[in-house]
Formats: structure tokens, sequence, C-alpha cells
């Protein structure tokens, strides 16, 4: 391994356990509500764009209906927990393997498909769950799901008096999140989803497993996702369709990465950082009144950060390199 890149990587571990140590003690300093759930969300959207970016970022796939594992990993833990009395933790993991089986079902003949059609694509799938979901009487229908409050547990996870316990869920979801991407981009499967975002064709002559590599991606990717799915279920105790699968959620998974830099370890993290606060305290001072000021001030600061640094935040920060992918 070349040295600067084994330095990079040691550096990038400390600077993440530092950071996490610094996080984990936020709550015993932030007692009020409204800002505990903003670093609630942001966490879980700084997860939820890492896990996005290993599929859309590291390997090229671009997805815009990572709502639909979303919003599978919600439902499954929801629907096994109030019908059959199933711990959401069980629950997490069902989700978790449901949507990567769903995940490499739908690769199988979306990834022979390239560029804007795998985008529509994706779309396209995620609004057909999302209509099934509208129409299944056994799950909600329209209606949703209510997750009955039975006290504040662990074992259950439902806390009603505090949310520190949901923020300490939503770091170490980050963490895990940042972790997986840290330890895949040195291994053969990082290697193989840069290869085959640079030049698919030139990646198979070269032996890589253009396809199988894109599987691993989609399940790795949706796995995560729909653990953050069923994490959000349980931290409103209420979903319904729209509420968890809606087409707002893809764009919140890629929109860190994007802003932060995509295909990057830290920029999903830089961008949920700026982008989930900036989203929440501009709905919540401008968006009760129906005029829509919260949008226009949102996504003027998007657009103009965007056309700024086309390559995302990241660049800052980057050096000019002979080689090496920007960190």
């Amino acid at each position: 391994m070349d040295k600067n890149f084994a330095a990079r990587r040691r550096r990038d571990l400390i600077i993440a356990a530092v950071l996490t140590a610094i996080a984990a003690l936020v709550p015993l300093f932030v007692k009020d509500v409204v800002v505990q759930n903003i670093l609630i969300l942001t966490l879980m959207y700084a997860g939820l764009s890492q896990s996005w970016n290993i599929l859309s970022g590291y390997c090229g796939q671009i997805s815009l209906g990572h709502a639909l594992y979303f919003g599978l990993g919600a439902y499954t833990t929801e629907l096994l927990f109030t019908k059959f009395g199933v711990l959401p933790w069980f629950g997490m993991l069902a989700g978790g393997v449901v949507s990567a089986l769903i995940a490499m079902g739908l690769g199988y003949p979306f990834f022979r498909l390239r560029g804007h059609y795998f985008v529509i694509a994706t779309i396209v799938i995620a609004e057909i769950g999302l209509l099934l979901f509208h129409n299944w009487e056994w799950a909600g229908a329209a209606m949703g799901i209510t997750i009955p409050i039975r006290g504040d547990s662990w074992l259950k996870f439902q806390f009603a008096r505090s949310k520190v316990p949901y923020f300490y869920f939503a770091l170490l979801l980050a963490c895990v999140a940042w972790f997986v991407t840290w330890w895949l981009e040195d291994s053969k499967w990082g290697f193989w989803w840069r290869a085959v975002k640079d030049n698919p064709d030139a990646a198979e002559s070269l032996g890589v497993d253009v396809f199988n590599s894109k599987m691993g991606a989609a399940a790795v990717s949706a796995f995560l996702v729909a653990v953050g799915g069923s994490f959000y279920a349980q931290f409103v105790s209420y979903i319904d369709p729209e509420s968890v699968m809606g087409f707002q959620f893809s764009l919140l998974m890629a929109l860190p990465a994007v802003l932060g830099g995509i295909g990057t370890l830290w920029g999903p993290v830089l961008g949920a950082a700026i982008l989930i606060p900036l989203t929440e305290i501009t709905r919540f001072k401008f968006g009760g009144s129906g005029s829509g000021v919260d949008l226009i001030i949102y996504g003027t600061l998007i657009v103009l950060i965007s056309l700024a640094l086309p390559r995302g935040l990241m660049s800052l920060f980057s050096r000019p390199k002979k080689t090496g992918a920007t960190r």
C-alpha cells in the first residue's frame, strides 16, 4: 500500500474517533429538545447519505430511488412489531436483509442500464413501491401504522421521555456507515467500484466482475439505508407511505453527498452537517407561514454552493495529486 494513502487512512480513523467522542458528549450540554431533534436527524442523514454514497458515489450508479429501501426497513420493522410482537432490533435486521435482497433482485435487470436510464428506473420503481403500500390494506394502506408506546425500554427501542437514546443510536448508525465505507474503500470491492465508476468497459477488460460488483454495492447500500428507515420509524412512532417512501427521502439522502463531495469519505458527513440543520432551521423559522420562504432560502444556498464548488465542499480540502482519489 502507498505510504501516503496508508497515512491518510490512519488520519481519517483518528479524526473519526475524535469526532465521535466529542459528539457523544453533546447530550450532556444540549438539553433543548428542538436542538436534540435536529442533531438526531443530522446524524441519521449522515449515515443514510454515506450508505447512498457506496452505490452512487463509489460505484457510480446514481440512484434516486433509495426511499424504497428506507420505507421497506421502516415497514418491515413495524409490521413485525405490531402484528407479531417481534422486537424492533430483529425487525431492523429483517428489514435490512429484505431490502438487500430486493436491491439485488432489482439490480439484475437494472444494472444492464446505464446513465440517465438507470436513474429513471430507480425513480420509477420507488414510485411503484409507494403506490403499492398506499393500497396494501394489511400494512395500513394510506392510513399508515401507529406504533404503540409501551414504556421507555431499550429492549423495545421506545423512549417517550427523552430523545437522548435516539441520539446515541443515530450516532452509532452514522459511525457504522462511515466505518463500513472506510473499510471497503481499501478492499478489493472498493477498488472494483472505483474502476467500474471510471470506465466499466475498461474495468471488465482487466478482469473486474462489473455486474457482481454493482450487486454487492447495492446490497450493502440498501441494507444500511433500511436500518436507518427502521430507526426513523421507531423515532417518530408513526409511519405511512408518504412519510417513509416519499421522493423527498431519496433526495435528502443524495444531496448531502453531492454537496459535500460525491464518492468521498467525508463528503456525506460534511454535507449532512450543513444541509440538515439548514433544512430544519429554515422550515422551523419560515415554513409555518405557507409562503415557501424556507424552500427559497434552502434552494438558493444549495445552488450557490453547487455553482461555486461543483466537486463538492471537500474540494476545499483537496490538494493537487499525481495519483489517488479525492478524500
